[in-house]
């Protein structure tokens, strides 16, 4: 039975992540961090089936204890300061969780064992303002948030420790991923669950930021299997994952109001205040070498992720209410 650690395991990629490695038979360790408010909703229905164990990216000791104590053979980087919002108001945390958190648990790996086979979970974002379209995995980075310099430093360091130590490293360069269980604070959450509500009465508006901004969208459930692969290869390399098709969240607007009904336009305003200070440019995954190398292609369209998050939401809020 191999073993594999997940840090962010209670996180959206998380936690479908381990769901992945469980059905393939595998021991999954999840760190969490100590804290009192810790929500461990999204692994409630597999928490009886791996183990949760105490460590921060922040604490090296804390890292190498883990390492030593459960001997992984692969071990899954998905811990991070990820909202970019955030990064702005507090680019230091961003960059000790998201930068630096990388170096100390690639370092526990290579003193305790270098043969364990690691994972960074790295960004579309770190394509920022992209010099070409669109992005592959020779494409150079120009990240214009916090967020992104982060997640490039992250990125980098791991390339180092492939090349200079011969550690088995690689990075997923993910265009955006979503799914029922991502964050309330992501715009696509912000969405569905804000339609939600106005579909029962609960809310009468929706305020946004940008609605002309574009993403290359795509479903968590499939990203992760990209992640597995990754470490299934012959050889250590970084790939891109993404659709190869963006939309604007005025798309995803008209598509899950219109699910429930309800023409968008008629709900949402757009509010300067939750505009960024800098917007990523044209951001679009060129995915062709997982595809080849790796034989990984998105199985949930545009559509059917919209309508699923929609669907989800719209239950769990009418479960509230007659709770």
């Amino acid at each position: 039975m191999p073993t594999a650690l997940i840090t962010g395991i209670t996180g959206q990629d998380g936690s479908y992540l381990a769901e992945l490695l469980l059905s393939k038979g595998y021991q999954v360790v999840g760190m969490v961090r100590r804290s009192s408010t810790i929500s461990f909703e999204r692994i409630q229905h597999i928490q009886d089936q791996i183990i949760l164990a105490q460590g921060d990216l922040h604490d090296q000791s804390s890292l190498v204890s883990l390492i030593e104590t459960y001997q992984p053979d692969e071990v899954y980087n998905l811990a991070a300061q990820s909202f970019v919002p955030t990064s702005f108001s507090q680019p230091v945390l961003t960059g000790e969780a998201t930068a630096l958190g990388v170096t100390r648990l690639l370092e526990a790996i290579r003193l305790v064992n270098p043969k364990i086979r690691f994972y960074q979970a790295s960004s579309s974002e770190m394509f920022g303002k992209a010099c070409e379209v669109p992005q592959r995995e020779t494409t150079p980075f120009h990240p214009r948030n916090p967020y992104g310099v982060a997640k490039v430093y992250g990125h980098m360091i791991t390339v180092n420790y492939r090349e200079v130590h011969g550690m088995f490293a690689v990075s997923g360069i993910l265009f955006n991923h979503e799914s029922p269980r991502r964050g309330l604070e992501f715009v696509t959450r912000k969405i569905t669950y804000g339609a939600a509500r106005i579909k029962l009465g609960l809310a009468k508006e929706l305020r946004l930021g940008n609605l002309d901004a574009r993403r290359d969208w795509g479903f968590a459930g499939d990203y992760v299997c990209g992640m597995w692969m990754m470490l299934q290869q012959d050889q250590p390399e970084d790939y891109v994952l993404g659709t190869g098709v963006t939309h604007s969240v005025r798309e995803f607007c008209e598509l899950a109001f219109a699910h429930l009904g309800l023409d968008y336009r008629r709900y949402v305003v757009q509010d300067p205040s939750f505009f960024r200070p800098a917007e990523a440019d044209h951001l679009v995954a060129d995915p062709t070498k997982a595809n080849q190398k790796l034989g990984w292609h998105p199985r949930v369209s545009f559509e059917e992720l919209v309508r699923l998050m929609v669907e989800a939401d719209l239950q769990r809020i009418a479960r509230e209410m007659s709770a």
